[in-house]
């Protein structure tokens, strides 16, 4: 019997060790061309910036941003507009780490800590990747419901089965997952865009809404109990999730390049960069026509349920549109039966990158690699016990308790968010502001003062809304004992993320200084 051939590979566990590239199946596996034009250039480029753009226009977007055009019009618009911005900027340092260290944010991070900080870190990503795929969990069984009239518990279970379907992508190739998600994102776009046209909004009080003013974040101004503040700070928490920032870093490395060529790093760096702006522009777009929607499809203060539940029925309800033309169309369930379709268009987009992100920081955190399949199929099983515990509980409840209860748990969910924000903002730009690990590519003054501000800002709204959003767990009408629990409860965590934050900047200052040393040893062997 032969032996058997050295070069032969050897076969690997379903789980097994991985410390390789980020991604390593789809790494540097799209080319693209050199010495072309601008738009063939940019064409071959674009697609990572849509998997992003998913997170930015994903189902905890949608009530957040109707039911701030319900209760306060147009007054919100300017922070979707800061949002967005501050997406851009933080997407851009995020692609940019990827491209010039070829580590994505999570490899990153666990190459500058200790052990035990990137386990703590792992399990606190992992915890805001669950909170994310809860909220997609109950927008696609919703949708199913209303669509099909499958019943909420079968549907949880049908949410599952998403796994078969990111078992064939995984064998169509990336770019043409790319373009899956630019269909279903063009569908949502469609469908909002619709109900927009149709309700015919004020322009000039939109363009207005665009400049933020002193009441764009009143904690006086109540409306059904609540804040133009409480609103922007649910906006902002939808929209700015870390996730996208881990995967993000991972993504843009697909594309296949010389990085011993600084001018081909630095075009990858610039048309991943326009990517990304061009389809973060498209998450502005379709978010801002939520708001819209709230504002002008609906008659003001008409909508007394923002769950998904609520949404539909009021697309159907003649009596809430705002104008006849709305009115004769909801008659034939036309916009309801869209708003269902685009429901599900936007929780099938989440499944594909929220999988991927599962796959990035279990890799770049605890060196662990599973199968695509394995890893969605774990994810998701863990992510529907909550929503499965929360149907059961309410089984007897009316309808409408029922729906309030999912909604609640879809919102209360996104609290795992707040925690774990920081921790990957803060990083990422303490890397690339960094010469050690940037070297030219480093932040410049203008990127690195609006990245800090950026940094400070989201973190300290995140802690000043996380009291509120633990007493949330309560219920609608918490006592004022529960009330007290909830802050207290608050400010323990706010304490134990400070200190987290604290450890985390100390163990990335200390691994940078240990690169840099190391760095200028190697530069000295080489000169003697």
């Amino acid at each position: 019997m032969s032996k058997e051939n050295k070069n032969t590979p050897k076969k690997q566990h379903l789980i097994h060790y991985e410390n390789g590239k980020s991604l390593e199946e789809i790494n540097g596996t799209v080319p693209v061309p050199h010495g072309k034009g601008f738009w063939k250039t940019l064409f071959a480029f674009s697609g990572p910036g849509a998997l992003v753009a998913v997170g930015y226009m994903d189902p905890g977007n949608w009530s957040t941003s109707i039911t701030g055009g319900q209760d306060f019009q147009y007054l919100l618009m300017s922070v979707i507009l800061l949002s967005s911005l501050i997406a851009m900027l933080l997407q851009y340092m995020a692609a940019k780490l990827g491209i010039v260290t070829q580590m994505d944010l999570a490899q990153a991070i666990r190459a500058r800590t200790s052990r035990t900080l990137g386990i703590v870190l792992w399990i606190m990503t992992e915890l805001a990747i669950m909170a994310t795929d809860i909220a997609e969990v109950i927008g696609a069984a919703i949708a199913l419901y209303l669509l099909f009239g499958i019943p909420l518990v079968w549907a949880v279970f049908i949410t599952v089965l998403d796994v078969l379907v990111l078992l064939l992508l995984t064998k169509i190739g990336f770019r043409k997952i790319e373009a899956i998600v630019v269909a279903l994102i063009l569908v949502i776009l469609f469908v909002f865009t619709y109900y927009v046209i149709l309700s015919k909004p004020d322009w000039g009080a939109m363009a207005k809404g665009l400049i933020p003013v002193t009441a764009t974040f009143s904690k006086h101004l109540s409306v059904n109990g609540y804040t133009p503040l409480a609103g922007s700070l649910g906006i902002i928490g939808a929209t700015v999730m870390p996730h996208n920032l881990y995967l993000h870093s991972s993504i843009s490395q697909t594309r296949k390049i010389n990085h011993n060529n600084k001018q081909d790093v630095a075009d990858a760096v610039r048309f991943t960069t326009w990517d990304s702006n061009i389809q973060l522009s498209f998450a502005f777009v379709v978010n801002a026509l939520l708001l819209i929607t709230g504002v002008a499809v609906f008659k003001s203060g008409a909508v007394k349920d923002p769950s998904f539940f609520g949404l539909f029925r009021a697309l159907s309800d003649t009596s809430v549109m705002n104008n006849g033309i709305l009115a004769k169309v909801a008659k034939t369930g036309v916009l309801s039966t869209l708003f269902a379709v685009a429901l599900l268009a936007s929780g099938q987009n989440s499944t594909i990158t929220g999988t991927l992100t599962g796959q990035i920081i279990m890799e770049g955190f605890i060196h662990m690699k599973m199968p695509l399949w394995m890893r969605r199929l774990v994810t998701r099983l863990l992510s529907i016990i909550p929503v499965l515990i929360c149907v059961a509980q309410t089984a007897s409840y009316s309808a409408v308790r029922q729906h309030e209860a999912l909604n609640n748990l879809m919102n209360n969910s996104q609290v795992f968010l707040a925690f774990a924000l920081p921790f990957s903002m803060l990083p990422l730009i303490m890397f690339t502001d960094s010469k050690t690990e940037m070297g030219s590519f480093k932040n410049n003054f203008l990127v690195k003062f609006f990245g800090w501000l950026s940094v400070i800002a989201l973190t300290v709204l995140n802690m000043y809304s996380l009291p509120d959003a633990i007493v949330g767990f309560y219920g609608d009408n918490p006592t004022a004992a529960q009330t007290s629990q909830g802050h207290l409860i608050a400010y323990i965590l706010i304490a134990v993320v400070g200190l987290l934050l604290i450890w985390t900047v100390y163990d990335l200052y200390r691994g940078n200084e240990h690169y840099k040393k190391k760095l200028a040893a190697n530069e000295r062997k080489e000169t003697n």
